[in-house]
């Protein structure tokens, strides 16, 4: 039986951050907002910023990277969920629930009133697994400077309304 976790990614995982997320790029450049060649030439010290918000989340199978979701402040009251991936091999398993699981829980902990994200348009698979966490597509596109404008849309979750605080 598989084993799957999610942690909080800190300063010290820049190197299996960068490894995980040029995986992604590899299996799926029209997926994100960024490039191979782009997040190749980021410095150490660029990935170590990333990761000091320990705002970034690795999915583990049997003790192995198989996954990465981060959540970015977008706003007082907004979060975004970003660049969630999970390899071809693991998913279908849970390892996007628990991504999701945890950016959600990170969003909440810090009090943002919505978190909201971009799909693909034709991506089911992705908006089913968001709606399922209380994400609803929006008449919103996707955003003007997207790679992909025009080809995404936009899914937002409303926080439940007894712990909202900011």
């Amino acid at each position: 039986m598989r084993s799957l976790t999610v942690r909080t990614m800190c300063p010290e995982d820049w190197r299996l951050c960068r490894a995980v997320r040029l995986a992604a790029l590899r299996d799926a450049p029209e997926a994100f907002g960024s490039t191979l060649s782009r997040e190749e030439s980021l410095s150490e010290e660029r990935w170590r910023q990333r990761l000091a918000g320990r705002n970034q989340f690795l999915a583990e199978e049997d003790g192995e990277p198989c996954g990465l979701a981060g959540v970015v402040p977008v706003g007082a009251r907004t979060a975004e969920l970003v660049s969630l991936w999970v390899r071809p091999a693991t998913r279908g398993t849970g390892a996007g629930d628990l991504l999701v699981r945890a950016a959600l829980g990170w969003a909440d902990e810090q009090g943002y009133a919505e978190v909201r994200l971009q799909v693909n348009e034709g991506n089911v698979a992705a908006e089913h697994l968001y709606a399922r966490h209380g994400f609803r597509r929006t008449d919103t596109p996707g955003p003007a400077e997207s790679p992909r404008a025009g080809g995404e849309f936009t899914m937002v979750r409303a926080r439940p309304a007894a712990g909202r605080a900011r």
